[in-house]
């Protein structure tokens, strides 16, 4: 219900840019043009042993900052599509092109049950949904692939370190039960909004590998992609 009424007040009254706070428009052309840096890779220090190889459309700062947090946090519901397209974006720079294995599996990392309720709706799995459309009207066969599911509680990350964020992390997601067969449909890309430590992806990195049948989740297929990563993790001058 909460996320229905944020859709009709979005709609009945003014906006303001989400990247910038320009009024009468929900996104402004410069602000959109921040989602389109090229793509790179990701790579955070330390970096997780069990982290995949991650790529994200831009760095976490300035316009592409406020837009992930007015997405998340302040319910601006109307910049899933433009953030998808970003995401779209980093998904191809992985090598997200379909091939023989079969379709891309968009798998969103899982927000928590308590932040869902409270933020009314999950960022992740509304921008990667967005992101399979995206792909699909590119000519991709991609699909949006719920599985992962929290089986604790975790403590807020916020103001942890990277060994903190591991350690809180560890054993806390899982594929959920009847629905692991579907990781043998194609290839997988694990989606999230943001990548800092890389705790949150190496988390699900392990739940994925684990529940692996020798399908397109295995170790050396796994990628991922985000939609921002912190500025000293986008290697804007390495290759």
């Amino acid at each position: 219900m909460r996320s229905w009424w944020r859709e009709i007040v979005g709609l009945v009254l003014p906006v303001a840019c989400g990247g910038c706070g320009s009024p009468r428009t929900e996104l402004c052309g410069a602000c959109a043009a921040a989602l389109r840096v090229q793509p790179r890779r990701a790579r955070p220090t330390p970096e997780p042993a069990a982290l995949p190889v991650v790529h994200a459309a831009a760095p976490y700062e300035n316009a592409v900052r406020a837009m992930l947090l007015a997405h998340k946090e302040r319910g601006a519901l109307g910049l899933a599509g433009a953030l998808g397209g970003a995401l779209a974006a980093a998904v191809r720079a992985g090598g997200g092109d379909e091939g023989d294995e079969g379709p891309l599996l968009l798998v969103p990392v899982p927000s928590a049950r308590r932040a869902t309720a409270r933020r009314g709706h999950d960022p992740a799995r509304r921008i990667a949904a967005s992101a399979a459309a995206e792909l699909r009207r590119g000519g991709t066969r991609a699909r949006l692939l719920t599985v992962l599911r929290q089986r604790r509680a975790v403590a807020d990350q916020a103001g942890l370190g990277a060994r903190d964020r591991q350690a809180n992390l560890a054993g806390a997601l899982v594929v959920a039960d009847g629905v692991r067969g579907l990781l043998a449909g194609g290839r997988v890309v694990l989606v999230d909004d943001l990548l800092t430590t890389g705790s949150t992806l190496a988390e699900a990195a392990r739940a994925v590998r684990a529940a692996d049948h020798g399908g397109g989740a295995t170790a050396e297929g796994l990628r991922a992609a985000v939609v921002a990563a912190s500025p000293s993790a986008f290697e804007i001058n390495r290759n």
